[in-house]
């Protein structure tokens, strides 16, 4: 029993639930969540790119299965699912992400739709041009390597980046209590801003921003808070306001499209939903203004239609559009990264300091590494050259000797005990040999065809060239202002390599700006048998009784936000906007609708919504027996008045039937069926599809044959299989009515 009470440890449950999670916290954010400043990159991010380099995967070699490369990097580096190893690897494929791609992906990688990627064993990789930045120099020692999670391989702490990976490209990560949102930059001016900061260490925020004056995301779109962004780079944390780039063009039949071309950062990658959203406010008719949208994006670029009705406001639409939908988004930033394993915010300035400093220390290495290996190699070319010229001496140790090791220690130190000369002369001059090891093992090596005068001549300039290059190296090594000029010309041979135009627009915008929509709801307009009018809302006309709504010959449903159409037997159509109708109780008399849409003594046919009139087709037949169909759409006009149709003198239209876009498709299978009555009693039925549809500003075509004196009185669309009809409070047998083809003489009507 003590054996056992003396291995319980006794401890605060509190104390411990704290420690436990601080740990956890500080894992997410050192080792997971947060990108280092120096190379911008995250722990997975930066072991997928080692993996990759281990892996031969340069952008001049083949690609590899993602399948490979996520083994690796899980097997010897990062012990964790993956999934999240390939999905970090999928985002540095994606352009709409990354200013430049870290990782050349072939196969599917996903698009800015929204579409997933492919599964890694499907897809291939190797590293883009942009990564070798990043790993070019491992080889000269110029970072740490550590032990990885079980010490069977090493890793780097950090990439060697030559470009400030961290501003260019951005990033984001949520760790515990913390998050990183780093914009990307345009790579040009991020260069330029560097090799400011470096002419002038003392350069204020304000002026790096005459170099970086905004982020520039790969997806373009303009930012319209410019004025706001000195904030965000004084401070490291800020609001990024971004809208999306669109044009007008000319539609068809008078119309205006409105194109997006491009589309706010927050939403790449999720393309799809963004038109899916504006697809849904359309159909619950936020925007009345919008006829049609359509995705015509391509491998050319994002083209999504906007399809405005005629005569619309577009400047107004635009700002709806803005305000109820991500085409204009909010990018909220905050220059979080890891500086010596403590998470800090920075600001324009202090990330850039950093960076450059991690430069110095870069450059200080490999120049280091480039002293050490020259030095070194002038040793062996001093060593060579002198060998050249005494090549019959060693020729003759060589031959003389039993060993390499005593040959070699005649060469080192002179020793020419047990080595058999051809005189006395050439042992005591092989005494005087004092050859390091490195140019001994250089000289026992060599090749004969080095003794060629030209090999020889080659060995003397390498000599010279090495002398001069230690010179410099130690030049650059002894001079800050050297160091620099050695950086700055190499970030300029990358600002031609990776040269990017500016994508995104900046603009100021103010939020007055904006229009508020008026709130879109259904209204019923009565109108009695005086020409009384008047708007209801749908509660007050559900909860009217029936005695009270008998007296109105005419109801249409509409939204306040439409207009209401009026046909005329003198050909004829006004409109007047819901608006204008005024509001009432279901007991007020209401306005006489001549005085809203100034016409006197014409005959009303038809009343009906522009919003059901935009879907039809309008049926109109004439007194002398003319007949046409006509589409909604020829109606669409800002005007109040305007002529409906063609007519003879004294000539009038009789009826005008609205024919919906299921009557109209039920045509084609001889369904509709059209009766013709007139004044003397005769009647004619014949199928609705041999009734063209013609303009508006047409006559028609002759519905029926009439005798001399004789008019048309009545027209009518029904159904084949209905069996009757009311015309004048008087019942006729529609299944009577003899079907002939259009524009025969008609037969007498059946009451």
């Amino acid at each position: 029993m003590n054996k056992v009470s003396d291995q319980i440890i006794q401890m605060d449950f509190s104390e411990e639930m704290k420690n436990s999670f601080r740990d956890y916290a500080m894992s997410v954010i050192i080792a997971r969540a947060l990108p280092d400043v120096r190379d911008g990159l995250k722990p997975v991010q930066r072991r997928i790119l080692f993996s990759m380099i281990e892996l031969g995967l340069e952008p001049t070699k083949p690609h590899r299965k993602s399948a490979r490369i996520v083994g690796d990097t899980m097997g010897k580096y990062h012990p964790h699912g993956d999934s999240s190893i390939y999905d970090a690897m999928v985002r540095m494929t994606e352009d709409y992400s990354l200013m430049l791609p870290l990782v050349d992906g072939h196969g599917n990688f996903g698009s800015i739709d929204g579409d997933g990627a492919a599964a890694m064993r499907y897809t291939e990789a190797r590293l883009s041009p942009c990564a070798m930045t990043l790993l070019d120099h491992l080889e000269k020692g110029l970072v740490d390597f550590i032990p990885n999670f079980d010490d069977s391989e090493k890793e780097p702490t950090v990439l060697p980046a030559m470009i400030p990976n961290l501003l260019i490209n951005g990033t984001t990560g949520i760790a515990v209590g913390m998050a990183t949102n780093i914009p990307p930059h345009n790579p040009d001016e991020v260069i330029d801003g560097v090799i400011a900061y470096m002419d002038n260490p003392d350069i204020t925020v304000q002026k790096l921003m005459h170099y970086i004056p905004a982020p520039d995301f790969p997806t373009g779109g303009s930012i319209i808070n410019q004025v706001e962004l000195a904030s965000l780079y004084e401070t490291g944390e800020g609001k990024i306001r971004i809208r999306s780039k669109v044009e007008i063009e000319n539609g068809e039949n008078g119309k205006k499209n409105i194109i997006i071309t491009e589309i706010p950062y927050t939403v790449a990658g999720n393309k799809t939903k963004l038109v899916e959203s504006l697809a849904m406010l359309v159909k619950d008719k936020v925007f009345d203004e919008i006829y049609d949208i359509r995705d015509e994006s391509s491998k050319e670029g994002i083209r999504v239609v906007i399809e405005v009705k005629k005569d619309r406001d577009i400047d107004n639409l635009l700002n709806g559009l803005y305000k109820k939908t991500a085409m204009e988004d909010t990018y909220t930033a905050n220059l979080l990264a890891v500086k010596e394993q403590q998470p800090i915010t920075f600001n324009l300035k202090s990330m850039i300091a950093e960076f450059v400093r991690f430069q110095e220390e870069l450059y200080t290495k490999e120049y280091e590494y480039l002293l050490e290996k020259a030095v070194k190699r002038l040793e062996i070319v001093g060593g060579l050259i002198r060998a050249t010229d005494v090549i019959d001496l060693i020729i003759e140790i060589l031959r003389g000797s039993s060993s390499i090791k005593q040959a070699k220690s005649c060469l080192i130190e002179g020793n020419t005990e047990g080595i058999k000369f051809k005189s006395q002369a050439s042992e005591d001059e092989a005494k005087t040999f004092d050859f390091t090891e490195r140019q001994s093992d250089a000289i026992l090596a060599m090749q004969l065809s080095k003794l060629i005068g030209l090999e020889i001549l080659k060995l003397h300039e390498e000599n010279t060239y090495l002398l001069n290059s230690i010179e410099e190296y130690k030049n650059i090594l002894g001079d800050t202002k050297e160091l620099y000029k050695v950086i700055k010309g190499r970030l300029k041979e990358y600002k031609k390599i990776f040269h990017t135009p500016r994508r995104t627009q900046l603009t100021d915008a103010t939020i007055s700006d904006y229009v508020e929509e008026v709130k879109i709801e259904d209204i019923y307009i009565l109108i009695d048998r005086f020409g009384y009018t008047k708007s209801v809302d749908v509660t007050s006309y559900t909860r009217a009784s029936e005695e009270n709504l008998k007296d109105f010959v005419h109801v249409v449903q509409m939204k306040n936000t439409d207009k209401l159409c009026i046909f005329t037997a003198e050909g004829n159509m006004y409109q007047v906007k819901s608006e204008s109708i005024p509001r009432c109780k279901i007991k007020d008399k209401g306005i006489l609708i001549h005085t809203l849409c100034k016409f006197d003594k014409e005959n009303v046919i038809l009343y009906t919504s522009f919003e059901q009139l935009f879907e039809a087709q309008l049926l109109f037949a004439t007194k002398y027996g003319y007949i046409k169909r006509v589409s909604g759409v020829e109606f669409e006009t800002n005007r109040s008045q305007i002529a409906a149709t063609k007519l003879e003198e004294k000539d009038e239209i009789v009826s005008i039937c609205l024919l919906s876009a299921a009557e109209v498709m039920a045509s084609w299978g001889g369904v509709i069926k059209v009766i013709v009555l007139t004044e003397k009693g005769l009647s004619l039925g014949f199928s609705l599809s041999e009734v063209s549809e013609l303009k508006k500003t047409s006559r028609g075509v002759k519905a029926i044959t009439l005798d001399k004196n004789d008019t048309v009185c009545f027209t009518a669309a029904l159904n084949q299989n209905t069996d009757s009809f009311i015309y004048n409070e008087k019942t006729l047998s529609a299944k009577k009515v003899r079907t002939r083809k259009r524009g025969d003489k008609g037969q007498k009507a059946v009451l």
